[in-house]
Parts: C-alpha cells; sequence; structure tokens
C-alpha cells in the first residue's frame, strides 16, 4: 500500500530506544546547584547569543550539552557519575534557561521605538503593560528597572508563573493518550533522549560509541564555534566593530542574484550546524525543502514579470524582498499551502480514526487503533505508579484552570473584545488541534498549525484597535508537549522530579533572565553592531508584525490590501494537488510536507546547508556505517552542541566582564 510505503523512513527512527525497565528520581542538591549556575552563567550567555547570532541551529540547545557536561566532569572527579535521570534533569533545567521569558521586554523596547512602527501611526496605541512609551523608556535610561517597566514585568512574570503549571495540563492527558493508549512510536523523541544516554555510559558499557560520537561532535564543535563565535565575539569587546570571519546569521546575495533573477531573495548560511542537522533530518523532508525554494525562484521571476511582486526594486536586500514578497504574494499563497498541510495532516489523523468506530465490537481492537474500548479507557486512566503518574483528572483540572484564568485576563485588559471567541478555542478548538498534533508527533514527529487563526478571530469579530494582539491571547497548542514527556519516559525520570525542577528553577530564572536582560541593554543599545542577528532580523519581524496589526485598525489596513483570496486559492490548489500527485506515485508523505515548506519561502540559505548534510549522510556516511549511522548522528549533533557552547560561553563571558569593568578602568 502506497501509505505503507510512504512511511518506511520514518519507521527506521522508531525504535532507536526502548524505555528503561526502572524509573528513578533526578531531582536532588545537584539540581539546586544546577539551576543556581544556570542563573547565573548559562542564561545571559544564551541570551547574548541570543542577541549576536540567533538562538536557531545548534546554538539554541548549546548550554544544555555544556550544563550537562561540566556536571558530568565535576562528578567524576568527584568519583562519582551522574545518573541518566540526574543528567535528564539538568538537561531539562537548561532548556528551560534558554527560552529567558524578560529577553522578550528588549524586542518591546525596541518595537515601540521602531521607525517603521512610528510611521504607520500605532506607536501611541500600544499598550502601557505590554511596554511603556517611547518618551517613558528614554526617559528611564536602558534599564528594566523603573516605574514604566513594572507593568509588562508583572504581565511576563504571571505569564511564566501559569505556563508553568499548565505544562501537566492537556499536554499530559494527550501523552497518556498517544502514548500509553495508541502506543505511537514518537519517531523523533530518541534525538533528545541519545545525548543524555551518551553521557551516562560506564567505561564497561557495550555501547561506548555513543561518547565517540558526542567527543567526535563536541570537538567539531569547538573548532567551528572557535571561528563563527568566538572571535567575533571577543573583538566586540575590544573593537568598535566585531570582526566577523564567517558572516552572521548570512551573506545576503539578493541583489547579485537579482539581475537574472529578480525578486528572488537569496542567502548563505555557513553554519556547520545546519549541515549536520542535515544528517539527522529526514532526507526526504530536506529533498522536499530544497525543491520548494528552487520552484520559488522559478515562480518568482515570473510573477515580477508579470507585475505580482510589483513593490520590488533591484536595490532591496533579503530583508526588504521578503517583506515586499510578502505583502505582494506570498501572505495568501503561504497560507494556502499551510492550510493543504493541515487538511492533508487531519486526513491522516482522521482515516484511521473512523477506521477504528467503523470496526464492530467483535472485532477486537489492536494497540493503538483508538478504539473506545473499555479496555482502552482502562489504560488510559491506570497510573503507572512506577513512572511517577498522576491522574489526567487533576491535568484536566489544570487545563480548566489555566483556560479560565487567561480568558478572564484578556477580557479585563481589552474590554471591547468579545470573550465568547475564546471559550470557543478553549472548549473545541483547541482540543481537536491539539490531539491532531499530539497524533502526528506520535506518527512521524512532526507538528499541525492552521495558520492566521488569531488573525482570522480578530478579524471576524468586528473588533477595532491593537490592544488585543499584545492580550494573552489562550489560543495554545498542548500537542507538542507530547514529545518531552515521551524522552523524559525513554530516561527513565520520574514526572515528579520535573515538577520540583520547576518549583526551583522558575524563581531563579524569573530573577536572573531580568536583571541580565538589562545588563545587555546597558551594554549597548538593543539593536545595534554589537548584536547583528538583531539588527538584521528584528526589523523584518516588526514590518510583520505591523502588518497583522493594521488587519484591526481604523480606516486603510496593510493587511487587507496584502490578502488576496484568488492568490490564498492558488496556494491551496497547489498545495492539494502537489500532495494527490505524491501519493499517486508512491512518494514519500515528507517529501511533500518538505517542498511545502520551501515554496512558503523559507531561508534559502539554511536549507542548502542542510542539503549537503542529508546528501554526504544518505550517500556516503549511511554506506559506509550502514543502518547505524541513524544512531550515530543525533549523538554527533549534540556533541556539536556542547563543543560549540563551551567556546560560545567562554567568549560571552569574556566579552559581559570586560563591559562591566571597562567603565572602572577609565
Amino acid at each position: 500500500m502506497a501509505r505503507e510505503t510512504e512511511d518506511k523512513e520514518l519507521s527506521q527512527y522508531r525504535n532507536l530506544m526502548q524505555p528503561p525497565k526502572e524509573f528513578a528520581h533526578g531531582f536532588n542538591w545537584k539540581t539546586v546547584v544546577g539551576a543556581i549556575f544556570l542563573g547565573i552563567v548559562m542564561m545571559p550567555a544564551s541570551m547574548y547569543l541570543g542577541l549576536f547570532a540567533g538562538s536557531g541551529g545548534a546554538i539554541n540547545s548549546a548550554s544544555q550539552w555544556v550544563t550537562i557536561i561540566i556536571f558530568a566532569e565535576i562528578a567524576r572527579r568527584s568519583l562519582k557519575d551522574l545518573r541518566m535521570q540526574e543528567v535528564y534533569i539538568l538537561y531539562y533545567m537548561a532548556g528551560l534557561a534558554i527560552a529567558s521569558p524578560f529577553s522578550g521586554l528588549l524586542w518591546n523596547q525596541y518595537f515601540v521605538q521602531s521607525d517603521f512602527v512610528k510611521a504607520m501611526g500605532i506607536a501611541q496605541d500600544i499598550p502601557s503593560w505590554w511596554a511603556p512609551s517611547e518618551e517613558l523608556i528614554r526617559e528611564g535610561g536602558r534599564t528594566f528597572f523603573t516605574k514604566a517597566w513594572i507593568a509588562p514585568i508583572a504581565m511576563t512574570a504571571t505569564g511564566l508563573i501559569i505556563g508553568t503549571l499548565d505544562g501537566y495540563g492537556l499536554g499530559y492527558v494527550l501523552y497518556r493518550i498517544t502514548n500509553d493508549v495508541e502506543n505511537l512510536p514518537f519517531p523523533m523523541a530518541p534525538v533528545g533522549a541519545s545525548g543524555i544516554v551518551a553521557l551516562t555510559e560506564s567505561k564497561g558499557s557495550k555501547e561506548r560509541w555513543r561518547w565517540r560520537c558526542f567527543s567526535i561532535g563536541g570537538m567539531l564543535g569547538m573548532i567551528f564555534g572557535a571561528i563563527y563565535i568566538g572571535v567575533p565575539v571577543i573583538t566586540g569587546a575590544i573593537l568598535a566593530k566585531p570582526l566577523q570571519l564567517i558572516p552572521i546569521p548570512w551573506i545576503d546575495f539578493t541583489q547579485q542574484v537579482g539581475t537574472f533573477l529578480p525578486a528572488v531573495p537569496f542567502n548563505i548560511t555557513l553554519d556547520l550546524g545546519a549541515f549536520i542537522a542535515g544528517t539527522v533530518i529526514p532526507f526526504w523532508a530536506v529533498i522536499g525543502g530544497t525543491m520548494g525554494v528552487v520552484m520559488a525562484m522559478v515562480l518568482n521571476p515570473m510573477l515580477y514579470r508579470h507585475g505580482v511582486l510589483a513593490n520590488w526594486n533591484p536595490q532591496m536586500g533579503f530583508v526588504d524582498t521578503q517583506f515586499s514578497n510578502n505583502v505582494d504574494f506570498y501572505l495568501s499563497f503561504g497560507v494556502g499551502l499551510t492550510i493543504a498541510i493541515t487538511l492533508v495532516s487531519l486526513w491522516k489523523v482522521a482515516s484511521p480514526l473512523m477506521g477504528a468506530f467503523r470496526r464492530k465490537p467483535h472485532d477486537g481492537a489492536a494497540k493503538g487503533s483508538g478504539s473506545l474500548s473499555p479496555s482502552v479507557w482502562k489504560r488510559l486512566v491506570t497510573n503507572n505508579i512506577q513512572r511517577g503518574d498522576f491522574s489526567i483528572f487533576i491535568a484536566l483540572g489544570i487545563y480548566i484552570f489555566s483556560s479560565t484564568f487567561w480568558i478572564s485576563l484578556a477580557s479585563w485588559l481589552v474590554p471591547g473584545f468579545p470573550w465568547k471567541f475564546f471559550v470557543f478555542y478553549a472548549a473545541v478548538y483547541t482540543p481537536v488541534i491539539s490531539y491532531a498534533t499530539a497524533k502526528m508527533e506520535g506518527l512521524c514527529g512532526q507538528a499541525i498549525s492552521i495558520p492566521l487563526i488569531r488573525e482570522a478571530t480578530y478579524i471576524l469579530s468586528g473588533y477595532r484597535g491593537i490592544q488585543i494582539w499584545f492580550a494573552p491571547a489562550p489560543i495554545p497548542n498542548y500537542g507538542v508537549a507530547t514529545v518531552g514527556f515521551r524522552v523524559m519516559e525513554l530516561t527513565g525520570t520520574k514526572i515528579m522530579s520535573q515538577v520540583k525542577t520547576k518549583l526551583v528553577t522558575v524563581p531563579i530564572i524569573i530573577i536572573s533572565s531580568l536583571v541580565f536582560s538589562s545588563i545587555l541593554w546597558q551594554m549597548s543599545p538593543v539593536p545595534s553592531d554589537a548584536y547583528p542577528f538583531a539588527q538584521k532580523m528584528w526589523e523584518l519581524n516588526a514590518r510583520n508584525f505591523c502588518l497583522t496589526l493594521s488587519s484591526t485598525t481604523e480606516g486603510g489596513s496593510l493587511f487587507m490590501e496584502a490578502w488576496k483570496w484568488n492568490f490564498f486559492g492558488w496556494g491551496l490548489g497547489v498545495g492539494v494537488s502537489m500532495y494527490a500527485l505524491l501519493s499517486t506515485f508512491g512518494f514519500p508523505t515528507m517529501l511533500f510536507f518538505g517542498l511545502v515548506r520551501g515554496m512558503g519561502e523559507a531561508f534559502s540559505g539554511v536549507l542548502i546547508a542542510q542539503l549537503c548534510g542529508a546528501l554526504v549522510g544518505r550517500y556516503y556516511l549511511r554506506r559506509k556505517f550502514g543502518d547505524m549511522w541513524l544512531k550515530y548522528a543525533p549523538v554527533i549533533l549534540a556533541g556539536f552542541s556542547c563543543g560549540m557552547g563551551l567556546v560560545a560561553m567562554l567568549s560571552v563571558a569574556f566579552t559581559i566582564l570586560t563591559k562591566m569593568i571597562s567603565p572602572l578602568i577609565f
């Protein structure tokens, strides 16, 4: 059957790891020390890297592996070993520190003061509980410790606390359904768990290849990190402008390519981490993404010549071309493509469910079929005591409480908005889309998201104003959380260990994130030459956000002018047609997802690096090492993140110390 053929590649990922026979706690005094270490050392470095080089790729998880390596080495020198559960808790705790909550305030202050925002005439309407006005920001200087920032800080801290509780709500229920009842494989969960296992192998382990792979990746990461991050960060602390041996975040060739391929945004990212990631990502997803970019490169000049991409001119760089094309065509066309992905994904989820309901009762139900038999219900409500499960009814209560809280808060902050829309999402939309996402994550490691659902809600509500866009709207997707619970299971860690870790870590994150966000702002304006990634990307992000905000403003709307139903129909038709064509000829499903992602104007530079990695991995490394390469690659990628992070953290520490003591010297 075609469906069996298209999932052949993904089936190889499903049995890479199995949960251990015994579960244990990972929370202890080492976790407390780790939380303090993260708050003082790792969080500011991670925040700096996010502004300097972006948080994507290997850098995003660098602090997680650096934390584990440091504590593992300290334990070895104390003649002790870290248990796998302890390593997981450190890894998880470092992941919390990556998503620094108050670093978002740096974006808020930039957005309020952005020239584009002021030109759009909406800066004065931004609510004070999201960010103070430009005048108040300038009066207080580059610091968050002023009266004007009390409300935004309170909003951020409240969101973090409630979000921490909400992490054990509907997402946990869906994990119990997809993992325990439906027995889905979660093929991408071993990617996160394999590096943790590698660092807990003893000298007598039969699988010492994990540590060797991790070491190889670590050395590659240290060498590349010294060039990519170390040199510009250190020179930026000494010189007026940092020296970049490798341009960050990309090399822009849009103007050069535009002479023969007009309206094509083209860049190249020289990131070894993206290359290694290409060996881990399913091959056909990378091939599909590359094909999509090539198709967009062919389509854009045709659209330009026919007057569709009318706002482009040859002097535009990558950022300006992206925004111009988005307004002229890709906003509508891209949404159509994404809707096509959503329809295909929902069909893949609904088909087996409908088959289960049509099955006769006496036929029984195989494990994972989704049948609502008494045995299925028993598996759902029966807690695995060894794993540390808690009742799904408690989780449902958490979801009801958090949804009620967010609806009440949003209604209080924006009294003119019809709150019944939020109730519909909490009661209907969120559970449905979250389950569909959990199902897809469990089957093939893909998430589902319906684009512009919030935008459509606000437009159809008839609301006029921009305040609602800054309110904490309760439209989350809890399905993605199921992968994290599966990783925790693969490492044999009890759930209560994670709960205790959050109770200790969240207060430290709140204090540390606020303090170091203010320090980074005082070091240099954000964005500026000192933060090259933010300087290039934040302008594009601000323009796209303003485009969205204009949909509910009074008078003329740039969003409404950019939205064209015929282009949306083209995107939807092209997406569905491509899936039907690929399915007819038995091509892998991942090729379709990648193809649509590439056509949706994804960054070509990253896809080029991933393509090189995918080709080398499939046609050289897999032939050399066989199917074991599927196990080697995730561990090498984890080691690369660690090695790159070690260099990056040392460089950032040098920069912060230099900036802080320079006023004392001079």
